[in-house]
């Protein structure tokens, strides 16, 4: 995609383009990986807020099923037309346990008390709902402590209308702990251990997500029972998530951020006055480059996290921010108001971006 274009008005800017048959390609590329462990793979679409184009080419891809950690996105994802199990990542709250049973074929849950919920309102609905439990191995978010998992695995199985389905773990998000191939092992002797107690054995073990793909990479990821990967970043960005390098043949440009100039000019590059707290409570300093072509973006912290953009051209740097002006050094004199910068983003820029009603999203 060019770095710089002139606005086709009436197009939406700014706007985050979206490039749908790369995210078929990623999605095949990492679905490919995980087969030759015996893994499939879930798309996670909660950075794109359920984007229905984004999940279809999810599941074009290979993704047996897609997940996201909001109700409202799900119910996007369904209206879109995507006829694949839907999961809830994000346990559900006990006040919607119904919309829960409702909206996701699937859940991840930790509290017998929700899940009790989760029963009622399945046998309300006339209809089986599937439980995956989530165990804590170190991560500190969500999960059971694992001597505490026989027993709450006991008591759902008792509970009419719903399927315990699976078992689960989830590192490298809150605390960054991440997923080795002892972690994995550990995991899967957790499992092991809560299948032969209670005499089961769990349709989907879910050994993590886009953090466990250098396991996949070095060959080294234990299989014994892990099954499943919850993966959205690797898919969405084509990055793993532990040093965020590339996945091999994967894109890294299936998302791309576009403002329109506003302006450019001549300026100094430093502030001429005393300087003290910006909009935002800081105190910015810059470097002083002499006289400097500056042009400004319609686009600002309100609409996105800036920190999480880098120019496609190398002609162009970030300056500064506030919450409606993106200020660029511009190192050509080819750019014009009117012209469009292109921003790649990272996974924080295309979450704000995504949730963001001031930026539009079209799909190529």
């Amino acid at each position: 995609m060019e770095s710089t274009h002139r606005a086709h008005y009436p197009a939406p800017y700014p706007r985050l383009v979206v490039d749908v048959s790369k995210i078929r390609d990623n999605t095949a590329a990492i679905a490919g990986l995980a087969a030759d462990f015996g893994m499939s793979i879930t798309g996670v679409t909660k950075a794109c807020c359920g984007d229905p184009c984004v999940g279809r080419a999810m599941l074009a891809g290979g993704a047996a099923s897609l997940a996201d950690s909001r109700l409202n996105n799900l119910r996007r994802l369904r209206e879109g037309g995507v006829t694949a199990d839907l999961m809830l990542l994000r346990t559900p709250m006990l006040s919607q346990a119904e919309r829960t049973v409702e909206l996701a074929d699937v859940s991840l849950n930790t509290e017998p008390a929700v899940m009790a919920a989760l029963s009622e309102a399945a046998v309300e609905r006339g209809v089986s709902h599937k439980v995956v439990l989530m165990v804590e191995l170190g991560e500190r978010r969500e999960g059971i402590m694992p001597g505490e998992l026989p027993e709450v695995t006991a008591r759902a199985l008792d509970m009419e209308g719903i399927e315990v389905y699976g078992m689960g773990v989830n590192l490298a998000c809150l605390t960054g702990v991440v997923p080795t191939a002892d972690k994995m092992r550990a995991f899967e002797e957790v499992v092991q251990d809560v299948q032969d107690s209670c005499g089961i054995r769990f349709s989907m073990v879910g050994g993590g997500n886009s953090a466990n793909i250098p396991l996949l990479l070095k060959g080294e990821h234990p299989a014994t029972v892990i099954n499943n990967l919850r993966v959205g970043e690797a898919i969405l960005l084509g990055l793993e998530t532990v040093e965020r390098t590339p996945v091999p043949g994967t894109h890294q440009d299936a998302f791309t951020l576009e403002a329109e100039l506003i302006e450019t000019k001549r300026k100094p590059s430093v502030p001429d006055g005393w300087v003290s707290q910006n909009a935002f409570g800081e105190t910015p300093s810059f470097e002083d480059r002499g006289v400097i072509r500056r042009g400004i973006v319609a686009l600002g912290r309100q609409d996105v996290l800036v920190e999480g953009l880098t120019p496609c051209s190398a002609d162009v740097e970030i300056v500064a921010s506030s919450s409606d002006h993106l200020v660029l050094h511009l190192k050509s004199n080819t750019y014009r108001v009117g012209d469009v910068i292109s921003f790649h983003v990272n996974y924080g820029a295309l979450v704000s971006a995504s949730t963001s009603p001031y930026i539009a999203t079209c799909h190529r």
